[in-house]
């Protein structure tokens, strides 16, 4: 009986230490919230980063690519000081396939939150808005990016080209062509890099051995792998 107390007390403490080893500091929300009487943000299991702003009645819904949450400060920023009238404003910043079949369907459930507004804006790539046309009035391009590789600091696995990307020791953190449609041009850069060699490599090889990652929200797990290592 002694021994089987010590050993529930030394499963029980490792418990802990486990829990007190987890690392938060670069969890997100990465945004500066929104004021409040009070904030609740618990790193890791209460943080909703990609919700922004009022939920509640909100005169302005939008609906921006994910990656576009670095611009959501500054830009509502500016937007409410050009048009006061617009006190509550509600942004998400999910991956554009995810918020299309959140337009498509009328709804989208993160943990226990259901949420149902219609965007009055959605912004996504061109062939993604070109195939909700008939959800919206108007469409209009607005900006051009690039597609870029990003390392962790000092670039130890000395990545110079995508071809670097097929070395086994590599790992990769991309988007899902499932869920964002900027990994049909990524695959599309691994075949005009290295052929249909570097594609099978990346998106068959190395994903079956996990050394590819396919994310679910690109823009928020690909940095944090890149920031926890």
């Amino acid at each position: 009986m002694r021994n089987f107390l010590l050993l529930g007390l030394t499963i029980a403490l490792l418990g802990v230490q486990e829990i007190k080893a987890q690392e938060h500091r670069f969890d997100p929300p990465w945004n500066t919230p929104p004021e409040s009487a009070l904030n609740f943000t618990v790193p890791g299991i209460d943080n909703i980063p990609d919700l922004y702003g009022d939920i509640e009645n909100p005169q302005l819904t939008v609906f921006f690519a994910g990656n576009q949450f670095m611009v959501v400060d500054d830009l509502l920023a500016s937007f409410k000081q050009e048009y006061p009238q617009y006190e509550r404003i509600f942004v998400e910043t999910l991956p554009p396939g995810i918020l299309a079949k959140q337009i498509k369907g009328g709804s989208i459930t993160i943990g226990n939150l259901r949420i149902t507004h219609k965007p009055d804006i959605y912004t996504a790539s061109k062939r993604a808005i070109n195939e909700m046309a008939d959800y919206f009035s108007h469409t209009q391009v607005y900006c051009y990016n690039n597609i870029c590789l990003m390392v962790p600091k000092g670039n130890p696995a000395n990545i110079s080209t995508l071809n670097d990307l097929g070395n086994d020791k590599v790992r990769i953190s991309m988007p899902n062509p499932q869920w964002e449609g900027i990994g049909e041009q990524i695959k599309a850069s691994y075949r005009k890099a290295g052929g249909e060699q570097l594609v099978k490599k990346i998106m068959e090889d190395k994903v079956n051995d996990g050394s590819t990652y396919l994310t679910k929200i690109h823009h928020r797990e690909s940095p944090m792998r890149v920031l926890y290592g």
